[in-house]
């Protein structure tokens, strides 16, 4: 397929926000990459900020990080997860690349003096960097998803640039409209009104959506199908059925029970026929989910656990992802506990109730609250033989606590928390020292894939069954090199590390000392895929399992 005539799917949101237009992407990419055809899933985020990178996850939700290093909304890694294949930064967009590219093509006369306008040099810019996805990913179909709400303020720009692309381009663009059906308790009946408004709304953008995914708590009846049909102006079988599910894994399913691949296929006048792949792998992976019966326990140690679930399962998504992958693997359904890492610091004592637990992990996180809470709970699993798993600021806990308790170095700590500390184990590197001095916060941390190589007889080493490694990575502080000889004289093992030795990327204690402990400056998460769980937390689980088989016969 030529890039001339490249097929465009946008996807907006309508009623409110957080419908699932992520997953609706996410599952309309799985279906036609199953159909055979090469997709390319894209993010537009209407905000002003040039990535994601400085906005506070407990707000936004999780920061992903892209091969590339490219720090992006937690939608990417849903739209990587479903497809099992990487993403290229061009498939990020957001208002601030869009401005700043203009305002500073504008700075260096990039256009010859002419008035610089919204339209059309913004739209303009929409659509270089929509276009220049397709050559960077080589796709045949690109699955777009323009964040927000329609009737946004924010978003606008981008529905007209999509529009354009119709409009120059009619038979290979299609729209499809996530909008939500209310069904009011006192009521007791599905409301199709939200939807029809919000479609009338996208119709004053001289938009018209070719699918209606309709979001409910129930399934959409053919009466409800037939409504909206006559009142959008759409083809009843077009206005897909999407109530609340279990898993958003099934989403997929669901969608082609509509048959919404084939649909899609017709309005773009591609081949239905081009089949070179089916479901059949991810059909089983949802049917496996359902029917593990067996649990396993996992608590997770941080901060701001306070603030509620909700907020939890967004801040850490692709941890919370990884662990059901590799427990699904497993045979086991995983159970999350959020334990907040204050009550630790405050009394000691309650760290006996972390042996309820199979296995314990410390995500990535920065700042100084929770962190004495943090190191006890390092130190609690090291002695008491449970499964550790320490990510990136969770190594820095692993680490302060062994440099403290069993290398013997009074007040060791990371430099982020006390600048003064007498054994600075966790130091920034000179660069970044230079950045915090400019206050240049954004897109500087060490991000993206870095090379590591790994020790031989290891449990690294073992569990990767290779001798080198490429993670994804999102921090700025490292372990010291200074005091990599004392902490390995002490017992501790660097089995990972950056190919001039110079950057720990793996600390670890042995078997025979531990059954599971170790931690990463790397987020494996970011590579974790339903079809393929990451090794490091299939090795975190197994242990974890094999705890709770000894708990039992106890």
């Amino acid at each position: 397929m030529s890039k001339k005539n490249h097929k465009y799917i946008f996807v907006i949101g309508g009623v409110m926000s957080g419908v699932g237009k992520g997953i609706a992407v996410s599952s309309v990419g799985n279906i036609l990459q199953a159909k055979g055809y090469k997709v390319n899933l894209v993010k537009i985020d209407p905000y002003l900020n040039v990535d994601a990178g400085t906005m506070n996850p407990t707000e936004h939700g999780e920061t992903f990080v892209l091969a590339s290093g490219l720090e992006c909304d937690q939608d990417m890694g849903n739209y990587e997860r479903f497809l099992s294949k990487e993403l290229s930064p061009h498939s990020y967009i957001t208002s601030g690349m869009v401005y700043k590219y203009v305002i500073d093509k504008e700075r260096n006369l990039g256009y010859k003096g002419k008035c610089v306008e919204a339209i059309p040099h913004i739209r303009e810019e929409i659509l270089r960097r929509i276009k220049k996805s397709i050559g960077v990913n080589g796709s045949e179909v690109s699955v777009i998803e323009i964040g927000g709400t329609i009737g946004d303020y924010q978003n606008a720009m981008f529905v007209e640039a999509a529009r354009v692309l119709k409009l120059e381009n009619p038979k290979d663009v299609v729209f499809i409209m996530v909008s939500y059906l209310p069904i009011p308790g006192k009521l007791g009946e599905m409301k199709t009104r939200p939807t029809q408004n919000a479609i009338r709304a996208l119709n004053s953008y001289g938009v018209q959506p070719d699918f209606i995914i309709a979001r409910s708590s129930a399934p959409l009846d053919k009466q409800r199908k037939e409504k909206i049909a006559t009142a959008c102006n759409i083809k009843p079988s077009y206005v897909i059925s999407a109530p609340d599910i279990e898993s958003i894994y099934d989403v997929p399913l669901n969608f082609e029970k509509d048959n919404i691949g084939t649909m899609i296929l017709e309005a773009l006048s591609l081949d239905k026929g081009k089949n070179r792949g089916d479901m059949r792998s991810w059909r089983n992976f949802v049917t496996k989910i359902k029917k593990v019966k067996k649990e396993i326990n996992i608590a997770i140690v941080g901060k701001y656990f306070e603030t509620g679930d909700f907020v939890l399962a967004d801040a850490y998504l692709s941890v919370i992802e990884a662990i059901k992958y590799s427990s699904y693997h497993a045979g086991r359904k995983p159970v999350v506990h959020w334990l907040s890492s204050d009550v630790y610091e405050k009394d000691a004592k309650k760290l006996k109730e972390l042996q309820k637990y199979d296995g314990i992990i410390i995500p990535g996180g920065f700042g100084s609250r929770g962190v004495e809470g943090k190191i006890a709970v390092a130190g609690y699993a090291r002695k008491n033989k449970i499964p550790y798993f320490g990510l990136c600021y969770g190594m820095h806990m692993m680490v302060i606590e062994y440099a403290r308790n069993v290398a013997r170095l009074k007040g060791a700590h990371t430099i982020e928390v006390d600048p003064k500390t007498s054994h600075p184990v966790i130091d920034i590197l000179p660069e970044q020292k230079e950045n915090l001095k400019r206050t240049n916060y954004g897109g500087t941390m060490r991000l993206g894939v870095y090379r590591a190589n790994l020790k031989k007889n290891t449990l690294a080493q073992k569990v990767y069954g290779s001798g080198s490694i490429n993670e994804r990575h999102r921090h700025r502080y490292e372990v010291n090199p200074e005091y990599v000889t004392r902490l390995e004289e002490a017992g501790l093992v660097f089995s990972g590390a950056s190919p001039n030795n110079l950057l720990m990327e793996i600390a670890e204690l042995p078997e025979r000392e531990h059954p599971f402990y170790l931690a990463t400056q790397f987020h494996p998460e970011f590579t974790a895929r339903p079809l393929a769980p990451h090794p490091l937390y299939n090795a975190f689980i197994k242990a974890s399992v094999k705890r709770s088989e000894r708990k039992k016969k106890a």
